[in-house]
């Protein structure tokens, strides 16, 4: 255990944890909205977030944009790669709803043909992406991973010893943090958003007050979609690559940071995602890096035994401001 590379760059390495649990709570607001709503765990929307990567990829190939370029190349880049990348992603969530889950809603499809139905969509995007990346670019599009040249430079903002804040982890934290709650702020004080919650709570009295159920299940699906959009363009800021498989290790951590924190829960998906990644780099630390993966799912398991519900429970249709 290397106790004195994590006490002596304990700054360092929480910033990096926020840096990269930042991208997990995006992303995991898709799961927790969905599954508050129609208790459907989406995993397909590990691919709605892999097709953001790759539109962000296409906007800065078409705009030219990557390193060296101008400040108001970088700024009209981003702005462009992130307005694509929601909307994108938001167009596939609602394909995969209306296509999938919708014909199984009309005819009372039990939870486990659901969860099977889901599963299918997500192996079905990924592969069918991968091949029609192949088909029509070639190899390394169709399976290796591919770099993404962003355009925008990182430079540090703060740096004391070993601890250095740049404009990426900023971008990035704050990024995330203001679309939570802006998403948070919609659901519980917009019109829409209490009908989001009234369909997560009673679904049937809800329509009997004159709720259109499909409606908000379809602006649950676009918003989250929406959300992995955003994910997207910041995993890009911080990685740099993406591939045809991007979203199937991501989901699974986004998956089990909206767990963590309360699947149901937007701000438990906030601080799921922000713990997971902080476990992670702390971990990483100590032990082999390698063995990340393995510690977040023990630290998973360890506050389900206490708290089965999650750190902070509460399902989206019980959700107060």
């Amino acid at each position: 255990m290397d106790f004195d590379s994590l006490i002596n760059g304990l700054g360092g390495h929480t910033l990096d944890g926020l840096f990269r649990g930042s991208v997990y709570a995006l992303v995991a607001l898709g799961y927790t909205m969905v599954y508050g709503v129609m208790r459907l765990i989406n995993f397909a929307h590990s691919e709605v977030f892999m097709v953001g990567t790759w539109t962000v990829l296409g906007v800065y190939t078409v705009l030219g944009a990557g390193e060296g370029s101008g400040t108001m190349m970088v700024i009209a880049a981003t702005a462009l790669a992130l307005v694509c990348a929601m909307a994108a992603s938001a167009t596939v969530a609602l394909g995969v709803e209306r296509i999938a889950y919708r014909p199984l809603r009309k005819k009372n499809a039990p939870p486990l043909i659901f969860l099977i139905t889901a599963i299918g969509c997500s192996l079905a995007l990924m592969e069918t992406f991968g091949y029609v990346l192949k088909v029509f670019f070639g190899e390394p599009f169709g399976r290796a991973p591919v770099n993404i040249p962003s355009p925008l430079r990182t430079s540090a903002l703060i740096e004391i010893g070993d601890f250095r804040l740049t404009n990426v982890h900023v971008l990035v934290i704050v990024g995330a943090i203001v679309m939570m709650f802006a998403l948070d702020t919609f659901v519980n004080k917009s019109r829409i958003g209490r009908g989001v919650r009234a369909v997560a709570q009673d679904p049937d009295t809800a329509s009997l007050m004159g709720v259109n159920q499909d409606r908000v299940i379809m602006m649950v699906f676009v918003l989250g979609g929406a959300m992995a959009g955003v994910a997207a363009l910041l995993y890009t800021v911080q990685y740099d690559i993406t591939s045809w498989s991007a979203g199937f290790l991501m989901g699974i951590k986004a998956f089990t940071a909206a767990v963590l924190g309360g699947i149901g829960n937007l701000r438990g998906a906030l601080v799921g995602g922000l713990i997971l990644g902080i476990v992670e780099v702390y971990f990483s630390t100590l032990f082999d890096s390698s063995w990340q993966n393995v510690w977040a799912f023990i630290v998973l398991v360890l506050v389900l035994m206490f708290r089965p519900t999650g750190l902070l429970g509460e399902s989206l249709g019980k959700a107060r401001a």
